[in-house]
């Protein structure tokens, strides 16, 4: 019994260090793809006619829709950018959900909205609504009060109300830089295959300052906000472009993201017993199109930038981690059949395996890889080149990746402007692998039990709002 213990603890061993090897290799292919279509990028927006497209009477409109609970102390914020980007024809919806606070009185105060009666067809069956709002002195808005029954649902009752053809989901706690619009429906404009869904960088604004709608960039004091700083430029700045040039996005941050409406309505809206929607529509529009043998193009672009607040303690991060995580997990098993199934191409081949083998399962095996291994180097079981192999394929690695992310930003679209702004960052993106990443993955691994034993809810976060200046 003791032999058969010793192999297995041994042969786990190996296994998570070929495992790393391969994962990073993996992710060194992603990376070279994503440098030189980032850099490609980069070169085709100087000539791409982005301002055209402000003033071109074809440009589509669209409905931005943002969804809304208990937000009084920051949905007006991002109502002023909203209502200030810079697009020729667009209104917003916005989704009161059900608040307990004082969020519609605010709405209603400070854009003097009144009740109104509105033609609503319900396409998408949707919880209760208890009221619609309108304001002559801002005509592009509506405010729609309805039960609480979560977020998808509250997407889906803006996009029964909505009339255009395009709507772009926005979370209340984000501020649209004024061009973002634009550059999300530049794809839509340019591509001869049909885009259902285009999405863009997320950023983190914690530090920053609103002023007259502006964006005034710093880095947060909060230390947890600037490792979530280093890791949004990794994740969205190679992860996403890298699966984009093979038209293989899973996800597009529900934060900012653009959807044909038709397209949306053919999957039957969002789904909502999920407490990830913004995986499982993208993973049903690829379903549905490729099943209907639908041309489609599902688009992430690397320059349009929402910034948005992120949580700055322990307890609400590791809830939105959890949140995270659960979604994913319930969204692989929904759309199980896609495994090695050649009928959904590469995205059933090579993606849909990579989702299921390093994403849902990669914190598993790095969490028991390092109790396990380091238990047997201390046991003697273990060389020490081996434990220094495993460390390097763990951990130095993971370096490698964040301080690429972070001078990938640097060539590329520097919106933090300072030297020291950089330093900082290339510093937290070596600590962020001594810590916090380990302790990401093991709020995933919670996660993963949480779905195991059925506790497979939506995990409130609360925000703190960020400072607004005037003048």
């Amino acid at each position: 019994m003791k032999s058969f213990l010793i192999a297995f603890l041994l042969g786990f061993d190996y296994f998570v260090g070929f495992y790393y090897g391969f994962v990073n290799f993996f992710y060194s292919i992603l990376l070279s793809i994503s440098f030189f279509v980032v850099l490609r990028h980069i070169k085709r927006i100087r000539y791409s006619p982005i301002k055209d497209f402000s003033m071109s009477p074809e440009t589509p409109p669209v409905s931005v829709l943002i969804p809304i609970y208990n937000e009084s102390n920051i949905i007006i914020r991002t109502l002023k950018s909203a209502l200030a980007l810079d697009y020729p024809f667009f209104d917003i919806i916005v989704i009161n959900d059900g608040s307990t606070d004082n969020t519609l009185d605010t709405l209603i105060k400070t854009y003097k909205l009144k009740k109104i009666d509105l033609v609503y067809r319900s396409i998408i069956k949707t919880a209760r609504i208890r009221g619609v709002y309108y304001s002559a002195d801002t005509a592009n808005l509506l405010v729609i009060d309805k039960e609480r029954s979560g977020k998808a649902d509250s997407l889906n009752c803006a996009i029964n109300a909505c009339r255009n053809p395009y709507f772009c989901s926005v979370d209340a706690d984000s501020v649209l830089e004024k061009d973002s619009l634009l550059r999300l429906i530049a794809p839509v404009m340019e591509s001869a295959v049909p885009v259902v869904a285009s999405g863009g960088v997320v950023r983190i604004q914690n530090g920053t300052e609103v002023k007259n709608g502006m964006i005034e960039i710093n880095l947060p004091k909060n230390n947890l906000a600037v490792f979530q700083i280093v890791e949004y430029l990794r994740a969205f700045l190679f992860g996403r472009v890298g699966w984009d040039s093979i038209n293989a996005i899973l996800i597009l941050s529900g934060t900012f993201s653009l959807f044909n409406k038709a397209a949306v309505l053919e999957i039957g809206g969002y789904k909502t017993n999920h407490v990830s929607e913004d995986m499982e529509i993208i993973m049903n529009l690829h379903k549905h199109h490729i099943e209907h043998k639908k041309p489609y193009r599902i688009k992430f672009i690397s320059d349009p930038i929402c910034w948005t607040e992120v949580p700055e303690t322990f307890k609400m991060l590791g809830r939105q981690r959890r949140r995270w995580h659960l979604g994913l997990i319930q969204s692989i098993f929904q759309h199980k059949k896609m495994m090695f199934n050649p009928r959904y191409g590469g995205l059933g081949m090579f993606v849909y395996p990579y989702y299921v083998f390093i994403e849902m399962f990669g914190p598993l095996i790095e969490v028991f890889g390092y109790v396990v291994v380091i238990s047997t180097y201390f046991l003697g079981l273990l060389d020490k080149e081996f434990l220094l192999l495993f460390l390097t394929l763990a951990v130095f690695y993971g370096i490698f990746l964040s301080t690429v992310g972070v001078f990938l930003e640097e060539l590329t679209y520097r919106r933090y402007p300072k030297w020291s702004h950089l330093l900082k960052l290339l510093t937290y993106g070596i600590f962020e692998n001594f810590g916090y990443r380990q302790l990401n993955s093991f709020w995933r691994v919670q996660a993963f039990f949480q779905y195991l034993f059925g506790k497979r809810k939506w995990e409130h976060i609360e925000q703190k709002g960020i400072k607004n200046k005037k003048g």
